[in-house]
C-alpha cells in the first residue's frame, strides 16, 4: 500500500511517499511544494493545491495523512497556516483519498517512541526506518514521519471489517 504524508506550510509544504508491505516500509519519494512569497495569498494557496495534486497524480497513493497544526501566537500567521493546511487537505480529498490527521506528539511517539522527541531524533529515525534513504529538507522528513505514523495506525475499511469479523467475543 502506498501512503502520502504531508507537513503543511504556506511557504513550504513537505511531502513524502512510502510503500508499506506488511511491517516493511520503503521510501519512494519526497520533496517540498513551495509557494512564491512575493505573490498574493490566493495565488500561493493555488500553487500549494496544484503542487499537492500533481504529487498525488504522479505517485498514486492509496491514502494520505497530514500533521495537525499547533497554535501560533501570531493570529495572522495562524490564519494563513490554517488556510494552507485547508488546501493541502483538500487536494487528496478531492481526488478521493482518505485523509487522516495526526498530532505532532503522536507522530513523534510513532516514529521515535516518545512524544517529546527532538526534530533531529525524528529525522534520524525516519532515515533508519526507511533503509537509510537520503532525505533532503526538514519539511520532507517531517512529512515522511507523518506517512510512517499513518502506516502504523492505518487500517483500510476492509482490514477493519476483517479484524471485527475475526475477533472473538
Amino acid at each position: 500500500m502506498r501512503l502520502l504524508g504531508l507537513d503543511p506550510g504556506l511557504r513550504n509544504t513537505g511531502w513524502g511517499v512510502i510503500d508499506v508491505d506488511g511491517s516493511r516500509l520503503v521510501h519512494v519519494a519526497h520533496g517540498t511544494v513551495n509557494s512564491d512569497g512575493s505573490r498574493e495569498l490566493p495565488i500561493r494557496l493555488t500553487q500549494l493545491y496544484e503542487g499537492v495534486t500533481a504529487i498525488i497524480e504522479t505517485w498514486n497513493p492509496a491514502a494520505a495523512a497530514i500533521e495537525e497544526t499547533f497554535m501560533n501566537r501570531n493570529p495572522g500567521s495562524a490564519l494563513k497556516l490554517g488556510q494552507a493546511r485547508g488546501v493541502v487537505m483538500l487536494a487528496p480529498a478531492r481526488l478521493g483519498l482518505e485523509v487522516a490527521e495526526y498530532s505532532a506528539t503522536r507522530v513523534k511517539q510513532s516514529v521515535v517512541g516518545t512524544g517529546g522527541a527532538a526534530k533531529e531524533q525524528v529525522q534520524a529515525m525516519v532515515k533508519m526506518l526507511l533503509g537509510g534513504a537520503k532525505i533532503k529538507g526538514a519539511d520532507a522528513a517531517d512529512a515522511l514521519a507523518v506517512a510512517i505514523c499513518h502506516a502504523h495506525h492505518y487500517r483500510s475499511p476492509h482490514e477493519q471489517y476483517a479484524r471485527v469479523a475475526g475477533s472473538k467475543k
